[in-house]
């Protein structure tokens, strides 16, 4: 049992519910021994240019930037991306697996607010959302589209305070994305970094509260 005073459980999507490469079968099957290439390169500049267009003040939806993120990976890796092509792949993103052990874990925190806060769009979230054995156990689906700011600004985190009706420091937020993690906890969330892969946080002066394989750990923080 944890002596935080949590009230929040809130989630990142993005390769913390969602598993962003399982794209790759769809990758494979329309481009042959090509999938793993593309969707790394498809991940890596969707989050470049979110990055990018907020430090530009070019906002635009999330669904936008995984479109162009999917041309840069395609020209980059040397694929002819077709029309057809690209509506496959792009509704491969609504149709995302998810990690085995979120719908147990959201199960256990019942009696928790708990939310999905993601620098996705409604567009892409809502059906990966209702495609998932767990959209009923979730409280909300937030999106920075709200207020045009992408993770990792401030003004994103802040969302979450009003939606949500808590204080910063009765927040968990979960991410597997060591950028995320630093954003929110520079705003001061309580974190816990999923990392599945062995990763290498960043170096941005601020560290993660807790470190967990899965989302099996944030368990301990029930009271």
């Amino acid at each position: 049992m944890s002596n935080l005073t949590i009230k929040a459980f809130v989630f990142d999507a993005y390769g913390t519910l969602f598993d962003v490469h399982s794209v790759i079968e769809k990758c494979n099957e329309l481009f042959p021994d090509k999938g793993e290439e593309i969707s790394q390169v498809w991940r890596q500049k969707q989050l470049e240019y979110s990055f990018l267009r907020q430090l530009m003040g070019t906002y635009t939806t999330f669904y936008s930037i995984t479109r162009d993120a999917l041309h840069y990976a395609c020209v980059q890796v040397g694929v002819d991306l077709t029309d057809d092509k690209e509506k496959e792949l792009l509704d491969a993103y609504l149709e995302l697996t998810h990690y085995e052990e979120v719908g147990g874990v959201l199960g256990e925190l019942k009696s928790y607010q708990t939310a999905i806060f993601s620098n996705g769009s409604l567009d892409m979230l809502s059906p990966l959302v209702e495609q998932s054995s767990f959209g009923h156990l979730l409280d909300e689906v937030l999106t920075v589209d709200e207020v045009k700011q992408f993770k990792p600004t401030p003004m994103a985190y802040q969302l979450v305070l009003k939606k949500l009706g808590v204080k910063r420091e009765e927040v968990l937020f979960m991410s597997s994305n060591p950028w995320d993690i630093a954003g929110a906890a520079n705003f001061g969330f309580h974190t816990a970094w999923i990392n599945r892969g062995d990763k290498v946080m960043d170096e941005l002066g601020v560290k993660p509260d807790f470190v967990y394989r899965d989302l099996n750990g944030i368990l301990e923080h029930k009271s």
